[in-house]
């Protein structure tokens, strides 16, 4: 039962986030940002305490790739359930043991506690690309990217 209300409550945020970000100047808006790499940045443009679930926020991670871009194989904090779209370009993504997949503009997917994101990146080499990622993570969670070592 909490599990789909999280769904419920992710998708329903990340519906909100998408057309307010494709329409937007987000620069304007983002609280924060650390590069992962040269070839990527990420940005924190929303961060919230849920309401109704005691210890629970909500946060916003807009990823975006210079043509060609990467991020290192990383998980997230054991608490995050992610729902991820993208925005604009198209994105190869590996989770856990599942084939590489490319997601176009409008697609999604989920990542769920304990996954392992093996690839993340740009699948052109000569377009940017950007995904809004989606967390319901423990509020006083800060570190929402652990790069495999």
């Amino acid at each position: 039962m909490f599990t789909k209300f999280l769904h419920r409550v992710a998708f329903a945020a990340l519906s909100i986030f998408a057309a307010f970000f494709v329409f937007t100047a987000l620069p304007v808006f983002a609280a924060s940002a650390d590069d992962v790499s040269t070839e990527s940045k990420i940005t924190l443009v929303f961060d919230r305490a849920l309401p109704n679930v005691p210890g629970k926020s909500m946060k916003g991670v807009l990823v975006e790739y210079q043509p060609g871009g990467s991020n290192p194989a990383h998980t997230h904090p054991d608490s995050a359930f992610i729902y991820a779209t993208v925005l604009e370009g198209a994105i190869r993504s590996k989770v856990n043991e599942e084939p590489e997949k490319v997601y176009h503009a409008g697609e999604s997917w989920a990542e769920v506690p304990g996954d392992h994101h093996a690839v993340s990146a740009n699948n052109s080499s000569t377009e940017p690309a950007r995904l809004l990622a989606v967390f319901v993570v423990d509020t006083n969670e800060k570190n929402l990217v652990r790069n495999d070592k």
